[in-house]
């Protein structure tokens, strides 16, 4: 088995599921829920996180001294509004069951690298 990032972007994300109405939320959730049930039958959800607005974010950038902004490294049409991790056979069936997600967002999916952090 490998593990995947699936990143889940969308033009303008927080400002349209903050005035999305309960139904059309509720879309995104079945999409969500019917995502998770596929990949827990052909491989496993290693995790995965909801986003605050990138608003809220802090940037180190490069430098000896790693200064810090507010804010996302760079401003974006699209924004990241949550991830998974997940562990499955190949990337293929990753991009396979990436195409349950909510229509709306672009999703990218990238194998990661298995390197020691501890």
């Amino acid at each position: 088995m490998t593990r995947f990032l699936v990143l889940l972007t969308e033009a303008d994300h927080f400002a349209k599921w903050d005035t999305a109405d309960d139904e059309a939320q509720e879309r995104d959730f079945a999409c969500m829920r019917a995502f998770s049930a596929a990949v827990k039958e052909r491989g496993s959800i290693v995790g995965g996180e909801a986003l605050t607005d990138p608003s809220t974010a802090r940037t180190l950038r490069p430098g000896a001294d790693r200064p810090v902004t507010d804010g996302p490294f760079a401003e974006a049409v699209e924004q990241l509004g949550g991830f998974y991790v997940i562990d499955v056979v190949d990337l293929d069936t990753a991009v396979e069951l990436a195409r349950l997600l909510p229509p709306a967002y672009t999703i990218e999916v990238r194998e990661c690298l298995d390197v020691e952090v501890g």
